[in-house]
């Protein structure tokens, strides 16, 4: 559930100048999306959407222990290919359409690592519970 909300206070931030900074440079996708989430993470709306999205899937996931482990292990991975994706298509590329930065594919990658650890660190809880 903490990741869920942590993703959904990202998306709606993203939309709130000031806290992303060059505002005025926010594009609904593309690597000409100039604004920075805190000055650090290049966003554009979709990223921002996709941030949403993933944030709700994850509340509402999260309501039962099996959702929350394939919510963390499901996101992880997206994450992950959202990283490498980053990584393979560079930053100033016209396939980077969601406006990814190596900020971005650096923290997507660590994000879901830790995900699919947190995800199959609750699955071995439930393994050693029904022993």
């Amino acid at each position: 559930m903490g990741v869920g909300i942590l993703m959904l206070a990202v998306g709606v931030l993203g939309f709130v100048p000031g806290i992303t900074m060059r505002y005025s440079e926010l594009m609904f996708l593309g690597p000409d999306s100039h604004a920075m989430f805190l000055g650090v993470f290049q966003v554009s709306m979709l990223l921002n959407i996709v941030q949403l999205a993933i944030g709700a899937t994850g509340l509402t996931m999260a309501r039962t222990e099996h959702g929350a482990r394939n919510f963390l292990i499901g996101a992880g991975a997206l994450y992950i290919i959202l990283s490498i994706f980053g990584l393979s298509v560079g930053v100033d590329s016209a396939a980077n359409f969601l406006s990814l930065n190596m900020t971005d594919n650096w923290t997507h990658m660590v994000l879901g690592v830790v995900m699919i650890a947190c995800g199959w660190l609750l699955s071995r809880n439930r393994a050693g519970d029904r022993t």
